[in-house]
C-alpha cells in the first residue's frame, strides 16, 4: 500500500496543560453528571504546586491545567480529554496516549491535499482546547511512493513545513521507510550487548543456572521486545541478533571450547531464529483457536482444500505475495510451517497443551536442531 504517514509525535506539554475547565465541561457532555462531576471538580481545582532545588523552593502557585501525574484518574481523564479527536479526522488515524498519527493512500495531488486538510483540522481542534501540538516535534514519513509534497502545521509563531523522515522510533520500535527491521535489529543487538557487557564486567564466573536467569530476564527480552511486528528476514539482521546470543552463551563458565549449538544443548536454548518461529505458531494457534480476542480473518483465510490426505484441518491458504517485505508478514511466514504439522498437534485443547505437542513433534522431526 502507498501511503504518507504524519506523526505529531508528542503535544506540546500533553498532560500537563489540559484545561480544567475545558475538562469538565467536555465531561458534563459525555454523561458525567451530579455528584460523580462534582467529585471530579473538586479533585482537579485547588491545586499548588511549588518547584525546590536543593533545598531552596519557589513559591506557591495555583494549577489551573493539567491532571495530576502518578494518579489513577489521571491517564483517563487525559484519554476523555482527546477522545473526540478522531471524529474530526477523514484520513485514517490511530492514537496511543498523546501520541498521534494519521495517514492517507497518496495515490494523486488530492490525496495530499486531504491529508493536508486533516492536518490543518487538527490544529483547529488544538486551538479550541487548548491542547497544542508542537509543530518541531511532528514527522512526514512516506511508504512506498514517489510523489512529493510538503505538508504544513501552524502554531502561535507562524506555520512551518513538517520535516521529513527515513526512520522514527514509535512505542519503542524503529520504523524505517523501506519498512524492513534492520535498523530496528541493530539497536535491539546493541541494547543487548550494553547489558552483556555489564554482566561481563561484574560477574567472574556463571554457571549454568546463574546464566539463564540473568540471561533470559535482562539480556534476550531486548532481543525481543514486539518481535512479531519486526520479526527479521534478511541473514544479516537475523545473524546480527543471534550474535549476540552466540556471545552471552560464552560466558556459561566450562561452555567457551563449545561450538555454538552445543553450548545451546547444554544450556536448554534453542536459536533466536527457532523461538521467534515457535511464537509465531503459538500466537497463530491462539488466533485459530478463538482464545485471543481477534477476529482470525484479519491475518488468515482457511484453505478449501481440508479433505486431504496430508494436512489437517485448520489449513491456512497461502497468498501471493509480490514483495519480500508482504511474504514475511506475520500472517503469511507462519503458514508454511503451520500447515506441515500433524492433526493431534493442532487438536491440543491448550495454549499450554499446544506447546508441548509442538515441542515434542519438533524434537521428533529434528526440526531446530
Amino acid at each position: 500500500m502507498f501511503c504518507t504517514l504524519i506523526r505529531p509525535i508528542e503535544k506540546h506539554s500533553t498532560d500537563d496543560s489540559v484545561p480544567h475547565q475545558r475538562l469538565i465541561y467536555k465531561l458534563s457532555t459525555i454523561g458525567f453528571q451530579g455528584k460523580l462531576l462534582a467529585w471530579l471538580s473538586s479533585f482537579l481545582s485547588d491545586r499548588t504546586m511549588r518547584v525546590g532545588v536543593r533545598g531552596s523552593y519557589s513559591t506557591w502557585f495555583e494549577m489551573c491545567s493539567g491532571v495530576p501525574q502518578g494518579s489513577v484518574l489521571g491517564p483517563i481523564l487525559f484519554l476523555l480529554y482527546v477522545n473526540d479527536l478522531p471524529d474530526w479526522i477523514k484520513c485514517s488515524m490511530r492514537m496511543f496516549a498523546d501520541d498521534t498519527k494519521i495517514w492517507n493512500v497518496i495515490k494523486s495531488d488530492s490525496d495530499c491535499s486531504a491529508l493536508q486538510m486533516d492536518i490543518d483540522v487538527l490544529v483547529q481542534w488544538s486551538n479550541k482546547w487548548l491542547l497544542h501540538f508542537n509543530s518541531d516535534k511532528c514527522k512526514v514519513m512516506s511508504l512506498g511512493h514517489s510523489v512529493h509534497h510538503d505538508y504544513c502545521m501552524a502554531d502561535h509563531s507562524g506555520t512551518h513545513i513538517i520535516s521529513r523522515t527515513s526512520e522514527e522510533k514509535d512505542l519503542g520500535i524503529f520504523i524505517s521507510d523501506n519498512l524492513k527491521p534492520s535498523v530496528q535489529c541493530t539497536k535491539a543487538a546493541a541494547r543487548a550487548r550494553s547489558v552483556l557487557g555489564m554482566v561481563r564486567r561484574n560477574f567472574k564466573r556463571l554457571d549454568c543456572e546463574d546464566f539463564l536467569l540473568i540471561y533470559k530476564t535482562y539480556i534476550r527480552p531486548h532481543l525481543e521486545y514486539a518481535i512479531q511486528a519486526w520479526s527479521p528476514f534478511l541473514q544479516k539482521d537475523i545473524q546480527c541478533l543471534e550474535s549476540v546470543q552466540r556471545a552471552a552463551t560464552r560466558l556459561i563458565s566450562g561452555f567457551k571450547k563449545l561450538s555454538y549449538e552445543e553450548r545451546l544443548r547444554a544450556a536448554g536454548l534453542t536459536t533466536l531464529e527457532v523461538r521467534r518461529q515457535r511464537g509465531d505458531l503459538i500466537e497463530c494457534y491462539k488466533l485459530l483457536t478463538g482464545k485471543e480476542n481477534v477476529d482470525p480473518h484479519q491475518f488468515f483465510r482457511l484453505s478449501d482444500n481440508v479433505h486431504g490426505l496430508r494436512g489437517h484441518s485448520l489449513k491456512l491458504s497461502l497468498d501471493r505475495c509480490r514483495l519480500d517485505l508482504r511474504k514475511y508478514f506475520f500472517s503469511q511466514r507462519v503458514i508454511s510451517v503451520w500447515n506441515s504439522f500433524p492433526q493431534h498437534v493442532i487438536d491440543a485443547t491448550s495454549v499450554n497443551s499446544f506447546k508441548n505437542r509442538l515441542d515434542t513433534h519438533w524434537k521428533i522431526t529434528g526440526y531446530g536442531q
